[in-house]
């Protein structure tokens, strides 16, 4: 048994393998002492090795993990797990978002990584999602019903806050800007995408890639040439590559 744990920014997941097969898996909030809640979730386990990845890694490395690995290295380990051909990456967290490039035997090969504002991730998402009076998962399906070309300017998140406030104010629909709101966050994906390259078939994981228009709008700008795939549970993709690598490790 090799298990990964990826202690992220919003939760921590963990990934359980036994002779190469996924069987179980776990998501909880990191809450206030991701430590103590980590310990929690492996204490019924009795892995042959345990690899960490995310960011809170290295508290886990000190800890009770034997190794650490790249957020890059695990997500590319752990889509390759679900799509064997896949080339490009596309991961959006809740405090970060990722374009990762693979080469057909699935080495990185290059990465860009939005890390230094919440702009197109999961908090941005959260945070407007609170200023328009939905929970996350009604954000997506509400954004999917938005009628009308609502356009916000700005990607700082204290900026676009202000502006969803002004256009609650003028009366605009909460739902077209939900729509603008997601549509921010795709353009900003689509020009990372663009600056680092990418195939014609894109994995899409983390949390956000359970977000229905986010997926529908990424789509629709990508055009029909370029397809994008996403395993059933994302948010795992991470912990997955981590207790891959700890299974080859092993051998």
């Amino acid at each position: 048994m090799q298990v990964g744990i990826d202690l992220g920014s919003r939760t921590i997941k963990i990934a359980v393998l036994e002779n190469g097969r996924l069987v179980e898996q776990q998501i909880a909030e990191s809450g206030f002492d991701p430590y103590r809640q980590s310990l929690e979730m492996i204490r019924r386990y009795k892995p042959e090795k345990i690899v960490a990845t995310g960011y809170g890694r290295h508290l886990a490395r000190k800890h009770f993990a034997q190794e650490v690995i790249t957020e890059i290295k695990a997500h590319a380990l752990g889509a390759r797990h679900y799509f064997a051909d896949c080339r490009t990456i596309v991961d959006i967290g809740g405090q970060d978002s990722k374009v990762i490039l693979l080469d057909k035997d699935g080495r990185v090969v290059n990465f860009m990584m939005n890390d230094k504002c919440a702009a197109g991730t999961g908090r941005f998402l959260e945070i407007m999602a609170a200023s328009l009076g939905y929970t996350l998962d009604e954000f997506g399906p509400a954004a999917l019903e938005s009628k009308e070309d609502v356009v916000i300017n700005s990607m700082c998140t204290v900026f676009a806050e202000s502006e969803v406030i002004s256009m609650k104010n003028q009366g605009a629909p909460p739902y077209d800007i939900a729509g603008a709101v997601h549509l921010s966050v795709v353009n900003r994906l689509l020009a990372m995408l663009n600056r680092a390259g990418h195939g014609e078939n894109i994995v899409f994981t983390g949390g956000v890639a359970r977000n229905p228009c986010i997926v529908s709008q990424l789509k629709e700008r990508l055009g029909g040439a370029v397809e994008v795939f996403s395993p059933a549970e994302p948010d795992i993709v991470g912990a997955l590559g981590a207790a891959i690598h700890a299974g080859r490790a092993s051998m």
